[in-house]
């Protein structure tokens, strides 16, 4: 990092919330969100230089562009205070984060909030996956007669590793398990009052039905209303909010290392581009490592936990394999020996990741972050981590087309 970029805090709605049904709209939970990260972190609106959202349909979903002039609506006093939204499908809310932490860096501006928000479950299921899925990759070129285009595009990613290493059902089944399990130690989790039994993550088509190829119902992430916020700020202002909050500054959470990159937007063309190489999705594999790096961290070794994008099970399983916690191909050695397990040697999704807490696209990003904030600062609750020092994600739009991940530490 070109200069400490501190995470002062944050706030997150329940994604169990259907706002449409309460009467709300997206306005309502910006302001609920604004408003609950202030109250949380003891800021003031005034003290805000500079904001960020992250969202990905709101045009599609609620008619509404143009979600910057949403913070001086939300608050009268972020009036005047620059303010735009970023957009890359799955991965809007890390994208916010990049652009507000290139500000800081350079300088411009001090303290940054950045919001990302998305409702979704305002309009009928079929309809909500035709929002999401042409627009997130290459419209009338992908998908073209499938009627789930993400969950038929991850089925392909289920076969492509099938086909180069041989995958069973079980693994990622057990993925799914962990996940709704770490979500009812989570009040803020869509499916924390769930209740499954053997059958609904088994190969049964009444408990468990398919809903594209080898996607089945356990293996998808959640279709959810929610928001979070975090706000973040350079060494000057995090030392004065340290001293005057009676803190530490080593003792905030900072964003140590990030990485990113962009691959074309369709997905067989990037499946073509690996073959033969050591990963599936080299591009993934690079904005993690140069994570790593900019963090100066060497593996996935020095992590506490992950926090990381599990749209379908598939996803999560890639991701092991990625980050260098298994070799190539071999993510289920992780899985069967316990690594990822909320009391594992290095656990994932311990806030119940996108399958268990939820997915509000938008929003997801931005979650990650606060979520790793909030285990290297001891605040994370029934789902904290003992002895969480340092945390990662890897936030993925469309198929890997935007992959960002960052590490989040505090002063060691």
């Amino acid at each position: 990092m070109a200069a400490p970029v501190f995470i002062l805090g944050g706030y997150q709605t329940d994604f169990k919330r259907n706002w449409a049904r309460e009467g709300l709209e997206i306005m309502d939970m910006f302001r609920d969100t604004l408003e609950g990260g202030l109250a949380a972190t003891k800021l003031d609106a005034s003290e805000i230089e500079t904001a960020h959202v992250g969202n990905f349909t709101a045009e599609l979903f609620c008619n509404q562009g143009h979600l910057g002039g949403f913070f001086a609506a939300a608050n009268p006093k972020l009036a005047g205070v620059p303010a735009g939204r970023h957009e890359g499908a799955c991965a809007s809310g890390s994208l916010a984060i990049l652009g507000a932490t290139a500000e800081l860096e350079a300088g411009r501006y001090g303290l940054a909030a950045v919001l990302g928000i998305e409702i979704m479950r305002n309009v009928p299921g079929d309809q909500a996956a035709a929002n999401i899925g042409p627009a997130a990759m290459w419209a009338g070129h992908e998908c073209k007669d499938v009627r789930y285009p993400w969950p038929y595009m991850f089925s392909e990613l289920i076969k492509e590793y099938d086909k180069r290493y041989g995958l069973k059902h079980e693994h990622l089944a057990e993925i799914a398990k962990v996940n709704f399990a770490n979500a009812k130690r989570n009040p803020n989790a869509q499916t924390r009052n769930h209740t499954f039994t053997a059958l609904s993550f088994a190969e049964d088509d009444e408990a468990n039905p398919v809903i594209e190829g080898r996607i089945r119902k356990q293996d998808c992430g959640q279709v959810s209303d929610g928001a979070a916020v975090i706000f973040l700020a350079n060494e000057e202002k995090a030392s004065a909010y340290a001293r005057k909050h009676g803190k530490k500054l080593e003792d905030i959470a900072r964003i140590e290392g990030w990485g990113h990159r962009t691959n074309t937007i369709a997905y067989e063309p990037k499946i073509k581009a690996s073959e033969g190489q050591t990963y599936v999705f080299p591009h993934v594999r690079g904005a993690i490592t140069d994570a790593f790096r900019r963090a100066g961290i060497g593996s996935a070794d020095d992590l506490s936990g992950i926090e990381t994008h599990d749209c379908f099970t598939p996803t999560e399983y890639m991701a092991i394999d990625h980050f260098g916690i298994t070799a190539p191909g071999q993510s289920w050695q992780a899985i069967e020996d316990g690594v990822i397990a909320a009391d594992g040697r290095l656990p994932i999704n311990p806030s119940g990741g996108l399958i268990g807490l939820g997915h509000p696209v938008g929003a997801t990003g931005v979650r990650m972050v606060l979520d790793c904030a909030k285990q290297v600062t001891g605040t994370a609750g029934g789902y904290q981590v003992e002895g969480a020092k340092r945390f990662a994600t890897l936030n993925i739009g469309g198929s890997t087309t935007t992959t960002v991940s960052f590490i989040v530490g505090k002063g060691h």
